[in-house]
């Protein structure tokens, strides 16, 4: 039986290079949006350089109200319109000047005026990571946790969405080691196995210091069609 791939994460807003390393890794990739909705988390939310150093952009979220508590991502909306507006504004502000900007400028723009329109986080980000990866070269599948049904457990939700795709391998962040109960997947015969995002290579970014915890716009706006040659998953795209 041929190996087949699977990660399985929640939508991110302009993730960082190691969220596209896990895409890029796998065969399947699932958005895991059915999960409950986190504040001040990754999901709406990410850091750029700036010359007064790192800043976030942070899409306004609902976050309040008796049913915040149990709100699912794929159902948490926006409650201002004007957030497109300004975060690319501010990517304007700090990266016209990098190298490769200008290559990327109109595909950004038009995802940021387009946006404005999308009422649900979700789409907004499964918009821009699905333009990132054809920026990258990525062409994983990607699927969504709601078209194949959820049962009850932390991990034995995980092992039960790789079985439905027949998967036979889990590749998984490191911070789940928290929680994932590993002797699941070993019962299960799927083979568990977790990202290393050490080593990086650092690349030219336009204000020092270096720091790699950022969205992935910064190294596609520094390096252009290079950007794959610093991330994890450049021989398989390379390949």
């Amino acid at each position: 039986m041929q190996n087949k791939k699977v990660a399985i994460l929640q939508s991110n807003y302009i993730p960082w290079k190691g969220y596209f390393d896990i895409i890029a890794s796998v065969d399947e990739f699932i958005f895991y949006d059915e999960m409950q909705y986190t504040k001040n988390d990754w999901r709406n939310r990410n850091k750029i350089k700036s010359q007064m150093g790192v800043i976030w952009l942070t899409i306004p979220c609902e976050t309040k109200g008796a049913i915040a508590e149990e709100r699912k991502i794929s159902k948490t909306k926006i409650t201002d319109k004007r957030w497109s507006k300004k975060h690319w504004n501010s990517l304007v502000n700090n990266y016209s000047k990098a190298p490769y900007f200008k290559d990327y400028k109109a595909i950004f723009e038009e995802l940021y005026r387009t946006s404005v329109n999308e009422d649900y986080l979700c789409n907004i980000n499964y918009k821009f990571i699905k333009a990132i990866n054809e920026i990258l070269g990525i062409k994983t599948k990607i699927s969504f946790d709601k078209d194949y049904g959820l049962i009850d457990g932390k991990t034995e939700r995980l092992v039960d969405l790789v079985q439905k795709v027949n998967g036979s391998e889990y590749i998984s962040g490191p911070a789940a080691k928290d929680y994932i109960d590993e002797r699941l997947f070993k019962e299960a015969n799927i083979k568990l196995t977790w990202m290393d995002y050490s080593d990086y290579p650092e690349y030219v970014q336009l204000y020092p210091p270096f720091q790699h915890e950022v969205s992935v716009l910064d190294l596609i706006f520094n390096t252009g069609k290079e950007a794959i040659n610093y991330m994890k998953s450049r021989e398989k795209i390379n390949g």
